[in-house]
């Protein structure tokens, strides 16, 4: 069955907080992953889900809807800027969808960026190669992230995490470009979106 809009984001939402976490979301974790302050319109797509057989409640739980049979995505879509706001999958910011199934790279689920610029040439990935990354928001230190740096931009960028005592260091993988440092209170401007696990190359 193809899903598309906010029940295609609430099946995406709820895989991948069941593949990160070993559990399912409460309804008040699935309204923070989608910017949603109540959870009154997220209730009418979810029973529809339910009624589709995507979905299934078990009453008196907390953590009452989970997803009744395994789904994972066939493509993986390309990411342009991040509409404010908006989760990182959302429609609004989406380039394409491209024919790859995620699970080639180990993920149930990925997104893709168009490497910009030379800056992470040290680790074979060059200006025009696609990112594959899969979402979260923390990675350990040493991770290839991709990160929005609020205060200057809303399109993703690829650096190497590195957790220093008492700051963060955002480090390009070129020796030309310095390190961005950011002090545990700047550390709030830091939106880390997934961590890297593959690169596509496409020919010119």
């Amino acid at each position: 069955m193809s899903l598309s809009g906010r029940r295609k984001e609430i099946v995406q939402s709820i895989t991948s907080f069941q593949d990160k976490n070993g559990f399912p979301p409460s309804l008040r974790e699935i309204c923070a992953a989608l910017n949603l302050r109540s959870p009154g319109s997220l209730l009418k797509h979810m029973r529809r889900l339910e009624e589709d057989g995507i979905l299934k409640k078990v009453p008196g739980k907390k953590r009452a809807w989970s997803l009744l049979q395994e789904r994972h995505a066939i493509s993986v879509p390309l990411i342009g800027r991040i509409a404010a706001g908006t989760p990182i999958l959302a429609e609004e910011n989406r380039e394409e969808d491209l024919p790859v199934d995620p699970r080639l790279f180990g993920a149930p689920e990925a997104f893709a960026l168009r490497v910009r610029g030379d800056s992470m040439i040290g680790a074979q990935i060059r200006e025009g190669d696609l990112a594959i990354i899969r979402p979260q928001d923390y990675a350990d230190d040493g991770a290839i992230v991709a990160v929005i740096i609020r205060r200057i931009s809303t399109e993703a960028t690829l650096k190497i995490l590195k957790r220093r005592e008492g700051h963060i260091e955002l480090m390009s993988a070129n020796p030309a470009y310095e390190p961005m440092i950011f002090t545990e209170t700047e550390a709030s401007e830091l939106n880390i979106l997934g961590k890297l696990i593959g690169v596509i190359r496409r020919r010119p």
